[in-house]
This record gives C-alpha cells, structure tokens and sequence, in this order.
C-alpha cells in the first residue's frame, strides 16, 4: 500500500465505486486463476528490512527527511515514524546460495544506511521496539510528512471516534490512552516473501499458519515499551491496539480487528482469504485511478488489481496473501510479518 494514488472513502459515491473497482478485482482474479495465468515452477524469496534511527544516546533520532534524500536507491523508503526507514530488497530466486545473498544484500544496504546516518549523528538499529522510546517520542510531531500517513491518522482517528486505547500486561502493565497512531511507528520487523505456484498456495498458506507461533517464540526481540517490561514479543500486542479502529463497545460485539491472524484454514484458494476480508472489514481507501481489471484482461493484458492491493494493504494479516507481477506474469505470494528486526542479520536470515 506504499502507492500515493489512493483516496479516502468518504463519500457514498466514492465507497461505491471503490467497491465496485474491488468486486471487478476480485472477478478478475478468479478468471485468472481458472485460466491458469500465473507464473509456475518458480520459487522466489524476498523480504522488508525495518530498521531504527538512534543517536549517540541510543533514542530515537527522527533522521528520515534528512537521510533517504541523500540514498538515491528505490530499496529505501519511508515508514510511518521519522525515526525509522524500510529497506525492500528485491526477490531473488528460492535456490542454491540464496540465503547468503540474502545476508550480503542486507549487509550491503545497511551499510550504505549507517554511513548516511552517521552524517547526521545517527545510526541504525535492528530491534523490534526501541527499549529508549518514550511518551513522548510518538507525537505527531515525529510522523514522516507525507500525505498517505495523514491520510491513514485522519481515517483511522475518525473511524473510531475516540481516543486509542492501549492495555498490554506483562511483567508490568501498560494502560494509556492515545489521539493518534503513531504507536504503531514504535514497531520494526524482518518481513519474508515467499512466492508459490497457485496450486500450492493452500497448503503453504496453512503451513506458514501452522508454524507461525513457533517460529515467532524463537525470534522475540520486543520485550519493552515506554520502558514497561511487557511480552516477549510485546509487537503483537502494540500493532493489534494501535490500528485497532473498534471502541469498547464494538470490542464487546466482537467485531473482527484489522489486524489478525486469521479465522481459520484455508479452503480452496487465496480467493478464500480476500472474500472474507471483504466480509468482514469496510473499505477505508480506494485507488484514485479507474482499471477496469475485467477489460484489462479480455484485452490481453494483466490487470494492476489496484483496490484490491489497496485494500489488503489495510487488513494487517501476520501472514498476508498477496497478488504481484514480476516481469509482467502475475504471481501469488505470502508475506510473513511477524518476525522482529535484529538483533542480527545472521538471525534474521537463519
């Protein structure tokens, strides 16, 4: 959802065409699947470095607007807080020494971030939650200034109509209040691509499921807050409350949150996944462009699938199914979100 062309869903008219854009989406991608479009026989691995911007203290250093301008390189990019920054390093095929290009490429880019940031008296961090990170260091005045990032605060403040609520219990407890989302900027992951073939989507889908807990419990890296000693892995928790667009009455109703882990196994394709998001969440963006996804592909073409990404870019799964195009074939992937940045690139990539 890193694009600028999307818009808020505000109005009945604009709902109504985005929804119709997604529903064409959708159609589009069921046609694509039974006409066996997608690429096949390849296994690509990629991944999203979050990293954070310290000073000589070791807290947080709203660096951002200061260092990517001097990194002319499209891996960079920005994240929601100025003190963070994301590093998207390109897919690379599932196979003989891929891992160790993996941790070369990692290398590689920090290092070109450390020696930019070491010009503004910063450096780079791999961990999951800043341990220094204060109150008062998840302002708005330390949220990146770009338009999508007001945008999302606007829509997510009005959806709930009050204040965020936060409530993690740990060793200490964390109860607090908060006007804004900039809390989720605290959080920076280690975010893994893996592309499959769509007959063997389901099954990777429910195994990348089935070993996610696990997997997540031998790579903590968060274990605090505004210096509470929280989970082990306190991220979870913080990302859940801090886009959690629900007040207290409509936790009571059980309303599902935009940030889950899912709702059950996966049936008989990814259709599954994006149908029951549909279900289950509002629209809160839509592209401002007008693909009409059906005439894209009755004329030969590969449709964009634009409010459809959009909107799975606003439904926060921990392993989220997507829809890309590499080198013009479209592709199905899944994105792993749950692992914490750091400590290491050795950890990482192991």
């Amino acid at each position: 959802m890193g694009s600028e062309k999307i818009v808020m869903v505000g109005t009945k008219a604009v709902r109504q065409r985005c929804m119709q854009q997604l529903l064409t989406d959708l159609k589009a991608l069921e046609l694509m699947l039974e006409r066996d479009l997608f690429e096949r026989d390849i296994q690509r691995i990629g991944a999203e470095q979050e990293l954070c911007f310290v000073d000589q203290s070791w807290r947080p250093a709203p660096v951002i607007t200061e260092v990517l301008p001097e990194l002319p390189d499209p891996h960079f990019t920005t994240e929601y807080a100025r003190f963070n920054m994301e590093i998207n390093l390109d897919p690379m095929l599932f196979s003989g020494d891929c891992l160790s290009q993996l941790e070369g490429k990692l290398r590689y880019y920090l290092g070109e971030a450390e020696a930019v940031a070491r010009k503004h008296n910063a450096h780079v961090l791999l961990v999951g939650i800043l341990p220094t990170l204060r109150r008062s260091d998840v302002e708005l005045e330390n949220m990146t200034p770009l338009p999508r990032y007001r945008l999302i605060t606007e829509i997510m403040t009005k959806m709930r109509g009050s204040p965020f609520e936060f409530r993690i219990e740990g060793t200490d407890q964390l109860i607090t209040k908060d006007a804004n989302v900039l809390f989720e900027g605290s959080n920076t992951s280690f975010q893994v691509h893996y592309q499959v073939d769509p007959d063997d989507f389901v099954p990777a889908y429910n195994w990348a499921q089935a070993v996610t807990a696990p997997l997540m419990a031998s790579a903590t890296n968060s274990p605090m807050l505004v210096g509470k000693r929280l989970w082990r892995e306190t991220r979870i928790a913080l990302f859940q409350q801090s886009v959690d667009t629900r007040n207290t009455a409509e936790l009571i109703r059980e309303r599902c949150p935009r940030v889950s882990f899912g709702t059950g196994w996966v049936q008989q394709s990814i259709l599954d996944i994006y149908r029951s998001q549909l279900a289950r969440h509002r629209l809160l963006l839509g592209p401002s462009t007008t693909e009409d996804a059906l005439k894209v592909l009755e004329g030969g073409g590969i449709p964009k699938l634009y409010a459809l990404n959009i909107f799975n870019g606003t439904i926060y799964k921990w392993n989220r199914a997507c829809y890309g195009i590499t080198d013009g074939k479209p592709h199905l992937r899944i994105e792993n979100r749950v692992l914490p940045a750091g400590p290491t690139i050795v950890d990482e990539v192991a």
